[in-house]
């Protein structure tokens, strides 16, 4: 059973193509003032980057350790592919999270379920924004809904574990709590940086993303 589950395992890999680094939907210093250019330039030319460059440098030692039957490197290489392509996933939703033009209150059938589920977008705001504080070190808040009951929640993910794969969720939201995402001009006062993101929250992007997964 272990030697048909590393064959498809390396099958996988041999599939894979190589990951890039998606260009952004606005340039670097669209965000100012919530976000500076300094950090968004640094964030997605330097951080998310690497994640990029590691992930597609850890395929090929992943498919040779499964080759090799090597278990010990498969194990160390799967825990590399969790955190770069976790890295990836993640910064890819964030950038479309975001928009020079956002912020306010998403109205239609998102709208609706954020009042349903949380009483009222006010009470969500409040929920969303100390989960993100509240991570310990570095880490995730996200908005994510349930692909069977369609259900929103609330979760926290450390590091960069992408959310689908430790939660179930299907991620709309994203907060990136890391500190390369605001020190640079927030200091360590998160809870500041949590208050002024929700200016340039890109709801029609959310919107998109919930509309996705109610439809199948």
């Amino acid at each position: 059973m272990l030697q048909n589950s590393l064959r498809a395992l390396s099958r996988s890999c041999s599939r894979r193509s190589l990951y890039t680094l998606p260009d952004l939907p606005y340039s670097y210093d669209a965000l100012e003032p919530v976000v500076n250019r300094e950090i968004m330039e640094i964030h997605h030319s330097k951080h998310h980057n690497t994640y990029v460059t590691n992930l597609n440098n850890v395929v090929p030692k992943l498919e040779a350790a499964v080759e090799a039957k090597d278990i010990s490197t498969v194990m160390a290489c799967q825990r590399d592919m969790v955190f770069n392509a976790g890295g990836h996933i993640n910064h890819s939703i964030f950038w479309g999270n975001l928009s020079p033009n956002g912020g306010g209150v998403p109205d239609g059938a998102l709208g609706d379920a954020i009042s349903s589920t949380f009483s009222s977008f006010d009470k969500f705001k409040a929920e969303l924004s100390a989960a993100a504080i509240g991570v310990q070190g570095s880490g995730w808040a996200w908005l994510g809904v349930d692909p069977n009951t369609k259900r929103l929640g609330i979760a926290k993910c450390a590091n960069q574990d992408p959310l689908l794969a430790t939660t179930g969720l299907v991620p709309l939201l994203g907060f990136d709590v890391w500190e390369h995402a605001y020190y640079l001009q927030y200091k360590n006062v998160r809870p500041e940086y949590v208050g002024k993101i929700w200016d340039i929250v890109n709801w029609g992007d959310v919107a998109e993303r919930y509309q996705a997964v109610l439809g199948k």
